[in-house]
Order: C-alpha cells, then structure tokens, then sequence
C-alpha cells in the first residue's frame, strides 16, 4: 500500500493576491488554476524542487472559514520550509519583504526561523542537519 498527502488546504481571502505572494515572495511554482464555477477555483502551489505535497489555496466561501484566515492552526506554526540553503532563502526572503517573527536559531535539528504569509499564518524556515 502507497499513500501520501497531496494536497494541504490553507485558507485564503483572495485568489489572485494568494497567487501572487507564494509565486513572486516565495518562489513557488503555480501548478494549476482551474476555474470550478463562479466563486471557485481549484489552485495548487508548490515550492520549487518539491513533488510530492502541494498547497491549495482555497478561498474562505463564509464568515467562519474567513475568520480562520491567518491562524488555522491557535497561533502554531502550521506550515514547514524546507530549505538546502538557509542563508541563501533567508536573506533572499528579507530581501522582497517577507516578515520573519523569529530570527534564524540554532537547534539540534537544524537552522530554523519563523516568517508569516501575507496573512499572518506562521511557517517554519529550516534547513535540517544532515542525518
């Protein structure tokens, strides 16, 4: 038996502003955008060199799932980006804005830092030690 996740849903205020930051911020690849009907479209990103997992980004359709926009998961860090290059990605990420509300630290796994989407949901930049 083979499984895996495909797809991860964030939950975001609009498309084409979602589109924007994660394809010019961060780089990531726009791999599909399917228009479903007139409210919805079908939008999957995806990191650079990444094949497995991909990002939907799924706009809020009411006030509860709005109300989550930014912090799915009660103010964790909700999303990890694994990098080959931390410095590389880190001051490249300064550089066009990106928000980072950890600084990079030292930990037994790696090199981490936290940044925040344009929305305010928290990831984890890390580049993990070798095992």
């Amino acid at each position: 038996m083979k499984q895996r996740i495909a797809h991860i849903a964030l939950v975001v205020k609009d498309y084409d502003e979602a589109i924007a930051f994660y394809t010019q911020k961060l780089r990531f690849r726009l791999l599909e955008d399917t228009k479903q009907s007139e409210t919805k479209r079908w939008v999957l990103v995806a990191p650079e060199g990444s094949n497995e997992c991909s990002l939907l980004l799924a706009k809020a359709a009411n006030e509860e799932q709005a109300s989550r926009i930014g912090n799915q998961t009660g103010g964790r860090v909700f999303l990890f980006l694994s990098t080959d290059d931390f410095n590389r990605d880190y001051y490249r990420m300064l550089e066009v804005g990106i928000n980072f509300v950890r600084p990079p630290k030292e930990e037994p796994y790696g090199i981490v830092a936290v940044f925040e989407d344009l929305y305010g949901t928290l990831w984890d930049l890390v580049q993990f030690k070798e095992q």
